[in-house]
């Protein structure tokens, strides 16, 4: 039997989770989180890791595996993830992928090119730039540097904008011809299964995510956080909202006000990356006996 290797994808508070599942348990195997951000152990309640009673019901890799001290990215886990799988399918002809990190599952289906090392001196002297000069002036830096990266980057988010200008000075070379190598071939199949609902219902779910989660303490986990605010890995929807708070920036309310404006934000954004992809096919949730009964014609299971 080819071995295969099924992804569960979609947009934040979608119900990847249960899915997930509920798949893995059909088809007796294990579950590999695509999640950059629920893969450190610090960050719990505001990643909306699973339960420990849903972890107890399937075993789940990459689930609080890494610090947020530890230089982590879509490169590396494209290398410990395929070294993961391939363990994993010497034991089981099936293994369920679930997450909504757009890169890290790309990462796996298609390989990404291995990045350099970044001197951690240069990335302090831009860093000092952002503070001193704004954000304007790496910018316009990066448009001269790496124009077809600039025309796809989110302008406003420094840390991409920081990133992909460490890799031009460093190598004379433009960030994006790091990203256009060939897509790798894996040695198992790739089944993609999109889940999606209507607006109006995505975000009732986003919203009632975020209530429990500032239900559960999100925001004494944020406080805990505060010191290593600066962080790449706390460049993150629901910390970086509280952050502002804490540093009497925005008010309390407007920092929850602000964690559901950009998780939809983020939502959207996902969606847009995935209805790009022609290899998903899409569900609505919670709807996972179609979803399994696809996947049996699909796998030509009886």
């Amino acid at each position: 039997m080819t071995k295969t290797l099924i992804i569960v994808t979609g947009p934040t508070a979608i119900g990847k989770t249960r899915v997930a599942i509920e798949t893995a348990r059909f088809f007796t195997t294990e579950i590999v989180s695509a999640d950059s951000r629920q893969i450190y152990r610090e960050l719990s309640i505001g990643t909306a890791v699973p339960s420990p009673a849903e972890l107890a019901e399937i075993k789940h890799h990459f689930i609080h595996s890494h610090s947020i001290l530890e230089n982590y990215n879509a490169s590396r886990y494209e290398t410990e993830a395929t070294e993961l799988l391939k363990n994993l399918f010497n034991i089981y002809d099936t293994v369920v992928m679930t997450g909504g990190s757009m890169l890290y599952i790309d990462a796996v289906c298609k390989g990404i090119d291995t990045m350099p090392d970044v001197d951690p001196d240069l990335r302090e002297t831009l860093k000092t730039r952002l503070k001193k000069e704004g954000i304007e002036s790496l910018r316009l830096q990066l448009k001269k540097l790496d124009p077809e990266y600039y025309f796809r980057v989110d302008l406003k988010n420094p840390v991409r904008i920081v990133h992909a200008l460490e890799i031009c000075l460093m190598t004379g070379r433009p960030y994006s011809s790091f990203r256009t190598s060939p897509k790798k071939e894996r040695p198992f199949a790739i089944i993609k299964i999109g889940l999606d609902c209507d607006r109006t219902e995505l975000h009732r779910r986003i919203n009632l995510r975020v209530d429990q989660m500032l239900e559960a303490g999100l925001e004494d986990e944020a406080r805990n956080l505060y010191p290593l605010k600066n962080l790449n890995a706390l460049n993150t929807v629901g910390y970086r909202e509280f952050f502002a708070y804490f540093s009497g920036e925005i008010s309390k309310d407007k920092a929850a006000e602000r964690i559901k404006r950009n998780t939809r934000r983020y939502a959207r954004k996902q969606l847009t990356w995935f209805r790009k992809d022609p290899e998903i096919y899409w569900f609505h949730p919670p709807d996972t006996e179609k979803i399994i009964g696809f996947l049996k014609t699909k796998l030509n299971i009886s």
